[in-house]
């Protein structure tokens, strides 16, 4: 950003995409050594939509309702399509990154733990609706369950109350380019990895998921209907549920003995 002289404005020296990247990649090979974890970095569609799936679009949605946010953001989209966050670590209630700037700069995310309150009225919601929640064939979210998951004030998204920003750039605002940046990556993090946003959001997915399909797996077993498939639930929330037809073995089917062959008259 500009900074005021005796008598002017003093403008910092442009630096190319290329010449930042290279500047990042130089940092992070030396962060990595002294830390022994490689970076992580964020790769983003250039030209077609940011995110593909429910949970990372989902999230970028989120942040595009509300207007604190609105004149943030569309920088925030551009850096992370060039490739600027270089690394992005999400954890419990943190997400950590490094934005490559006019120097490699150092940007945290932190979000309040969801309340247990809200939590527990959410799990309530989804009890018994297995078959709504995951499509049999896609594994997508149907529209009534989309809906509790995604309500501004019930739903398990953070509002921006909920939200902390910091970053090592000079630029004073909350929100800098730099955090919009990684708002935005962490959405198409959890594109790849959506179990991550539990992780980040503080609840249990399996709690979520073990209610969920007690209701619809009793509710199908006594009229016949069709189970839902174990692999389809570990594909959209990314852990892996036990089959409970492995519990009991089944019965060795019986085996009939061959009809004896009709003798006839002895001669």
């Amino acid at each position: 950003m500009p900074r005021y002289g005796d008598d002017f404005w003093v403008f910092p020296a442009y630096v190319s995409v290329a010449t930042k990247r290279a500047l990042a990649a130089h940092a992070l090979a030396k962060l990595a050594k002294k830390t022994g974890r490689k970076p992580e970095p964020i790769v983003a569609q250039r030209r077609r939509a940011l995110t593909t799936t429910f949970w990372g679009t989902a999230w970028c949605d989120n942040l595009e309702r509300y207007a604190d946010f609105a004149n943030r953001l569309p920088r925030g989209r551009t850096y992370v399509r060039n490739g600027s966050v270089v690394d992005l670590v999400i954890g419990k209630g943190k997400v950590e990154a490094r934005v490559s700037g006019s120097e490699l700069y150092e940007t945290v995310i932190r979000i309040t733990p969801m309340a247990k309150t809200r939590w527990r009225r959410l799990v309530n919601r989804c009890t018994g609706k297995i078959g709504s929640l995951v499509g049999l064939l896609r594994g997508e979210l149907s529209a009534d369950v989309l809906t509790v998951l995604a309500h501004a004030k019930e739903g398990l998204f953070p509002e921006p109350r909920e939200m902390a920003f910091d970053c090592s750039c000079p630029d004073a605002a909350d929100m800098c380019k730099h955090v919009a940046a990684v708002l935005y990556g962490v959405g198409v993090r959890l594109d790849a990895s959506p179990a991550l946003f539990f992780t980040l959001r503080e609840v249990d997915q399996a709690e979520l998921l073990s209610s969920a399909t007690a209701g619809a797996v009793s509710r199908t077993r006594g009229t016949g209907g069709k189970r839902i498939a174990a692999d389809k639930l570990a594909h959209v929330f990314g852990i892996e549920l036990e089959d409970d037809r492995s519990a009991a073995p089944r019965p060795a089917p019986k085996t009939r003995r061959p009809a004896a062959r009709a003798r006839g008259p002895k001669r």
